[in-house]
């Protein structure tokens, strides 16, 4: 997620390098058939204006899409981010509320509370990676027992897998007395909203933008940037400065452009590219946040903004 207000125009002419080489080339083509007398012909500058009105519609449309997209994204992580708190406040409070009972195990409760709050921990972590694609599973080791690493390391989905693991480690602790009552239902409630949450991401990650939207976009951007010089050309010949033409008209092309890739930037929201949503820092709140409700003291470093981006 980018946070800094200026943006370095290097980088940003590099998104849209393609677009404005083509402008470039057309443009200089144009003048020169223009100047050489070969190929004087010229269009009516409503040609580009026309198509112009058109493809700024496109596009309007298609950042708006993409930046719903994107911001239902956050909106699904910062659900996380609280569910992932309440899940591990009614694991410690629940098991605490037991301290009375006869057949109380001060040690086994207090496994218990970590294995839980260590394992919805590990679940962010697992859902971050599972949404970029990344293949560090390792990352996981210090929040798994050996053996819950192995059977997650081997399954398919493996957030789905550490969902599967809190539920029963639930009801074990139901059986055995380090949970009674209906303390398992508020944290099922929990763990069916984390499960939602994980849906609601995997749509997004695996259903494209309409990808007529996209095509269609650079189909019209790349006519237009073809057009514009011809209607141009014109109008400048006649003021006496036809080589401005060209500056022109990629000036122009670049502001279509760079609209355009605002929109096809943020219509992925889980690329771990610094326009998408910062989850590695998301996980690491939700990481300091659960083992300080632990009561740990050796928390990871906060996340910080690096050059102005947050990952």
């Amino acid at each position: 997620m980018i946070l800094k207000r200026n943006f370095n125009p290097i980088k940003v002419i590099q998104y849209v390098k393609l677009e404005l080489g083509f402008s470039l080339a057309i443009g200089l083509a144009v003048y020169f058939l223009h100047r050489s007398q070969l190929f004087q012909a010229s269009l009516p500058f409503s040609v580009a204006a026309i198509l112009g009105s058109a493809l700024a519609i496109f596009i309007a449309f298609r950042n708006n899409s993409a930046y719903s997209r994107w911001w239902e994204a956050r909106t699904l992580w910062g659900g996380i981010v609280n569910s992932s708190r309440v899940l591990a406040r009614l694991i410690i409070t629940f098991t605490d509320s037991h301290a009375h009972q006869a057949n109380f195990d001060l040690a086994r409760s207090d496994l218990f509370k970590k294995e839980m709050v260590y394992t919805c921990i590990a679940w962010v972590h697992a859902l971050r990676l599972h949404l970029r694609k990344a293949s560090v599973w390792d990352e996981l080791r210090p929040f798994l027992s050996q053996q819950a690493f192995e059977a997650m390391h081997a399954s398919q989905n493996k957030p789905n897998y550490l969902h599967l693991l809190m539920g029963q480690n639930i009801y074990k602790a139901m059986a055995n007395g380090t949970l009674g009552g209906f303390d398992s239902f508020q944290m099922e409630g929990q763990l069916l909203a984390l499960a939602n949450y994980q849906g609601g991401c995997e749509r997004i990650k695996n259903t494209p933008l309409l990808r007529h939207y996209d095509y269609f976009t650079r189909l019209f951007l790349y006519v237009f940037m073809l057009l514009l010089p011809f209607s141009l050309i014109g109008d400048f010949s006649k003021l006496g400065i036809e080589w401005w033409m060209v500056p022109v008209s990629v000036i122009i092309a670049f502001v279509f452009a760079i609209i355009g890739k605002v929109g096809e930037v943020n219509e992925d929201p889980f690329e771990n590219r610094i326009t998408d949503v910062p989850l590695s820092a998301l996980c690491n709140t939700i990481e300091r946040d659960l083992k300080e409700m632990l009561g740990e003291k050796d928390l990871p470093p906060k996340a910080e903004s690096e050059k102005g981006y947050l990952y």
